[in-house]
């Protein structure tokens, strides 16, 4: 049963504390207090070098909201500089902020998330940051999907890559994402929500016979790849697509 009033999701990404964009975060935080989200949601690239205090930092903003915060983890919040940990425990860092101010699942009467991991420490090409979904990660979603069958609430996909390139006739620079996107798609995933390449976008994309949206935003941090800051408000309601509001920021900091 579909409740009264449709669940509201403040998606950001790419926030990259240490070369932040500061009125960009003052100004998302003023609308998710203001219009009352339900949850927050950063797809990944929390931190520009996954220093200890760029994750303090990212503790401080996020744990400023009442909502649920959920996050995911990006290529850049494993070590840049401190390889033995990128090798040994590269989340760790990650993990010990999470665990104060989020998670990485959230559901409402309209929706449910569900995590796709999407990051390698290490991968067989250049560069490190590009999207690589593994044979244990897909099983590991396929799994979570397979547990909501019959499940009338949306299944918004949340990861850091986009699973697909921008383009359909191009060379996808996420390894294993065309087969992840028809996995998720055959097994009733409704959208795919992520960040990393800095610009907005809003796909319906398809593979094996069956489609799924693709939903990403820009970035809230100083480095802007031709497209200003941006954060997206989602309004998802039982039995009715998804609205996805684009908001754009100005680009100065001060």
């Amino acid at each position: 049963m579909a409740s009264n009033s449709p669940t509201r999701i403040f998606h950001c990404s790419d926030v990259h504390f240490g070369v932040e964009n500061r009125a960009a975060l003052d100004a998302f935080a003023k609308a998710v207090k203001d219009e009352g989200a339900d949850a927050v949601l950063c797809t990944g690239d929390v931190t520009q070098r996954a220093k200890h205090s760029e994750f303090a930092a990212a503790q401080e903003y996020f744990a400023q909201f009442d909502c649920p915060v959920v996050l995911c983890a990006g290529n850049h919040d494993m070590p840049y500089y401190d390889m033995w940990e990128r090798f040994t425990d590269p989340y760790r860092r990650y993990r010990r902020m999470k665990s104060a101010i989020a998670s990485d699942v959230f559901q409402s009467d309209d929706i449910v998330f569900v995590p796709l991991k999407s990051t390698v420490r290490i991968q067989p090409r250049f560069p490190w940051s590009d999207g690589f979904v593994t044979d244990e990660a897909l099983s590991d979603t396929v799994a979570h999907l397979k547990g909501l069958k019959g499940d009338p609430r949306q299944k918004l996909i949340i990861c850091h890559h986009p699973l697909l390139g921008e383009s359909g006739d191009a060379k996808n620079p996420t390894i294993g994402g065309d087969d992840a996107f028809a996995a998720l798609a055959a097994q009733g995933g409704d959208a795919v929500i992520s960040g990393h390449v800095h610009i907005p976008f809003d796909l319906t994309r398809a593979r094996g016979g069956r489609s799924m949206r693709m939903l990403g935003v820009g970035t809230l941090s100083t480095r802007l790849r031709g497209a200003p800051p941006s954060y997206r408000v989602l309004t998802c309601q039982l039995g009715q697509p998804i609205e996805a509001e684009l908001r754009t920021l100005p680009q100065h900091t001060d």
